[in-house]
């Protein structure tokens, strides 16, 4: 059944149920049940199919009877059923978070409400790759992770993830919020906060931020807290789209080892060899043996991608600059470490 909604419907009357979740990436998030459990009422998910399309999933037909965005969003049409299909009237900036307030009740009358957050649609995500890693701390000079902008584009909903030696979570570290970039634009993501002057540069000024590292011809972000989120003896980084596409990816490793120590190193090996993002140098399915080496990094002997050469998703695209050979937000040290 379709409807056309003019205005943003009322407030709710009836609420039996509710639920905390999100949906930025499609994944189902588990609702509270209501009726029996053979036909109980549960709100498995949302996802956003394109910039004016959202999709929320339910355990069994629905009519959806109240729906309020913020921010504010005209709705213009709802297709009720299992999965409810709104549609705006104009496209969501790409990778806004929006919260959505929604009741909806089954054929029996009985009515679930739902508060969800989740970011929009972004199609405009720039090609780029992981261009330096900084695997050390050095208070105040914190670790970090360079990317260069390989098209222009936006950053909005792009999820980073950093799998370490003692972190077995799989957890967003970093999630963007909407910003435009340009061509060969460094972006510079530094992995803790240790100073009061450090700030998400989102806005036209480059040198906003304060902090060791910092720097004036990138855009400097900061994940907050003082946690060790990268070692070099194993890490893996990668960055997600919304659909759980692989857009970058590294692998390091000091060890030379035919394969990984702890499943969950080899279940991202194998998940960015599925994406064709991380391989061995034969294309085969990678171990620590085809990581990057990392040893001998310090907090200014970083991990650089080879620029002159052509990205292979290899570890021969990866070299360890010379000692204060770190350039973040700026073309990598040619130099070579010779340990």
């Amino acid at each position: 059944m379709k409807k056309n909604y003019l205005l943003l419907l009322g407030a709710c009357t009836l609420i039996k149920c509710i639920t905390l979740g999100s949906c930025s990436t499609g994944d189902s998030s588990v609702s509270m049940m209501l009726g029996s459990s053979s036909q109980a009422l549960l709100y498995l998910g949302c996802r956003t199919v394109s910039e004016n399309e959202i999709e929320f999933e339910f355990s069994q037909p629905v009519t959806l009877k109240d729906l309020v965005f913020e921010p504010i969003l005209q709705v213009a049409e709802v297709e009720d059923g299992k999965i409810v299909r709104v549609t705006l009237e104009v496209n969501a900036q790409p990778g806004i978070l929006i919260t959505a307030d929604l009741l909806a009740e089954d054929e029996k009358r009985n009515s679930i409400n739902v508060l969800v957050s989740f970011r929009s649609r972004n199609n405009r995500m720039p090609e780029l790759i992981i261009n330096e890693l900084c695997t050390e701390y050095s208070n105040p000079r914190t670790e970090f992770i360079e990317f260069k902008m390989k098209t222009p584009g936006n950053l909005g909903a792009m999820r980073v993830f950093i799998l370490g030696n003692s972190n077995a979570s799989k957890e967003t570290v970093f999630e963007f919020k909407p910003v435009e970039v340009k061509k060969d634009e460094f972006v510079v993501l530094h992995l803790r906060t240790v100073e009061d002057n450090c700030r998400d540069e989102y806005g036209p000024n480059l040198d906003e931020s304060g902090g060791r590292n910092a720097t004036p011809n990138a855009r400097d972000f900061w994940i907050p807290g003082n946690a060790k989120r990268m070692h070099k003896e194993a890490t893996a980084v990668y960055v997600l789209d919304q659909d759980d596409n692989v857009l970058a990816a590294a692998m390091i490793s000091t060890d030379n080892a035919p394969w990984w120590g702890k499943d969950y190193f080899a279940e991202a090996a194998t998940f960015l060899f599925s994406q064709g993002a991380w391989q061995s140098a034969d294309g085969k399915l990678p171990g620590p043996a085809d990581a990057a080496r990392s040893t001998g990094t310090t907090n200014t002997r970083t991990i650089n991608r080879d620029e002159t050469k052509a990205n292979t998703n290899t570890a021969a695209d990866w070299y360890v600059t010379v000692t204060s050979g770190a350039t973040p937000g700026r073309p990598n040290n040619t130099g070579r470490y010779s340990n």
